[in-house]
């Protein structure tokens, strides 16, 4: 472990599995009780080709580093969370046994039958370059400036002046029932004024 301890010190790796470990925290939730009681920051991984056990014994005591076979990868080691990224360090006969594994975009796999490395689907994958060039800026249609905005709709029934550009005899309608109104109170008022007998003395 100290060796590790001191190949990670050389190649600069040692920050980050430090980093790992200081990060070591109790899990919130009931997790704690079902024997997940730590949670911690990913370290470095470590693929191996033919170094086997006494790598694997010399890095398996330092927390957050994890280990690997070339021949054995886990998607859940190399992106843990489903992010690209993570910080590994290749052993020259893990890197060496790729082609073997993996094989390459002229000639397929040793190991896995029919295997060939897929092809890029873009040979440019810079897409902002390629949707600026002048042969797509020529096809493509011209951005609008104008901004059409929605008119803001009015209720005629509670807006006078929307009913009125709706309906111009409304103005005069309005009056007229305002009048009849008017009409009706003024000749109750009389109705009972007459049937009302002034008080003798």
């Amino acid at each position: 472990t100290s060796g590790a301890i001191k190949v990670l010190k050389q190649i600069g790796a040692y920050p980050d599995v430090e980093k790992a470990k200081d990060s070591q925290e109790i899990r919130p939730g009931k997790g704690k009780m079902r024997n997940r009681r730590y949670i911690s920051r990913k370290g470095p991984l470590i693929v191996y080709g033919t170094e086997g056990a006494k790598l694997v014994k010399a890095f398996r005591n330092i927390p957050g580093v994890e280990v690997a076979n070339v021949e054995r990868l886990n998607l859940l080691k190399l992106a843990p969370g489903g992010h690209l990224g993570r910080f590994i360090i290749w052993t020259k006969s893990a890197y060496e046994k790729l082609d073997t594994i993996y094989g390459s975009f002229d000639k397929p796999s040793e190991k896995k039958k029919g295997y060939v490395l897929p092809r890029s689907k873009m040979v440019n994958a810079d897409l902002g370059r390629i949707i600026n060039s002048d042969e797509v800026q020529s096809v493509v249609k011209p951005i609008k400036k104008e901004i059409k905005r929605a008119p803001l709709k009015k209720n005629p029934l509670k807006n006078l002046n929307a009913m009125l550009k709706l309906n111009p005899y409304a103005k005069t309608a309005r009056r007229m029932s305002l009048l009849a109104e008017a009409q009706r109170v003024k000749a109750k008022k009389e109705k009972l004024d007459k049937k009302r007998k002034p008080i003798s003395k």
